[in-house]
């Protein structure tokens, strides 16, 4: 099966036009997935807008120098990146530039004439990341696509966007530690909508772990109300175990509709059938392996 297609219509139900592809960790395949996509995008004949919460579509990893999975864009893309990252090699046209800075330069907007590689850097602050959204789509944007960091995700809030949720081996020591860890990300970020007519308490800011243990400890029997997912800073066995005690809600809920999975990291490598089928039966959502071309899953999400 195609699976940028498929994710790209999951992507794309209720008219939604942005998505951001968020993973458990490093070397999730993220990148992968995003390029799936886009590539399905642009083949419909879509104008497609990238850009990244982090850095993306380099050669090589900045921490460990190892190899990693390249961009490769096809002309009419528009981008939002680091205007260091843009070299003579590169045919494009520049659009704008922003205000907003990254450690590799000013981001700015530029449509590409020629296929090749690049990379992508956009802003690092949430509000940034929000608005460079909303500029892509105004430049004509029909699909945009952000690679959109975990550690970063609080850009999520306040948008409507859809979400796929990228796993890797590193989540976990065995298929089953790296399936648990993303049923937390997943039902994490579905969090439900809560509701008004029932008892409720509202949660100022960001959920930690100490007012989790708090909550925990009176066994809450009413909703606990962040204002959006991203603001429940608790991750893993620790969220699930909060999630067994405390009616967790939120005002402004996320659309999350896949997840994608890699079977092969930098740690360890898993069997690709196994690790699919674990990560949709913790999941609940449909799950695809970009790489191999196959999906698990019958679509009820976590929680």
């Amino acid at each position: 099966m195609n699976t940028g297609d498929a994710l790209l219509d999951l992507a794309r139900a209720g008219g939604r036009t942005s998505l951001f592809v968020v993973g458990t960790g490093k070397n999730a395949g993220k990148t992968v997935a995003m390029r799936a996509i886009a590539t399905a995008a642009t083949r419909r004949g879509l104008t497609i807008g990238l850009t990244s919460a982090g850095r993306d579509g380099e050669m090589f990893d900045a921490v460990d120098s190892a190899a990693k999975p390249r961009l490769f864009l096809e002309p009419g893309t528009v981008i939002a990146t680091a205007r260091a990252l843009l070299s003579a090699r590169h045919d494009y046209e520049l659009l704008e530039e922003s205000p907003w800075q990254t450690a590799a330069g000013t981001v700015v907007f530029a449509r590409i004439r020629s296929a090749a590689f690049y990379e992508l850097a956009g802003p690092p602050k949430a509000s940034e990341l929000r608005r460079c959204v909303e500029r892509l789509h105004e430049l004509g944007c029909d699909q945009v696509i952000v690679d959109g960091a975990i550690d970063r995700v609080a850009a999520l809030a306040g948008g409507d966007d859809s979400v796929v949720v990228s796993v890797g081996p590193d989540a976990g020591a065995t298929i089953e530690e790296a399936a648990l860890n993303a049923r937390a990300l997943v039902q994490r970020l579905c969090l439900p909508q809560y509701d008004s007519s029932q008892p409720y308490e509202k949660v100022e800011g960001a959920l930690t772990a100490a007012q989790a243990g708090a909550l925990m400890q009176n066994g809450s029997p009413r909703q606990i109300v962040v204002s959006n997912p991203t603001r429940v800073v608790i991750a893993g066995k620790e969220f699930l175990r909060l999630a067994e005690r405390v009616v967790l809600r939120c005002e402004q809920p996320l659309h999350v509709v896949a997840v994608t999975v890699a079977s092969i990291g930098r740690e360890r490598d898993f069997e690709p059938d196994a690790f699919r089928d674990a990560v949709a039966r913790e999941t609940g959502l449909p799950v695809f392996d970009v790489y191999a071309g196959a999906v698990s899953g019958e679509g009820k999400k976590a929680g």
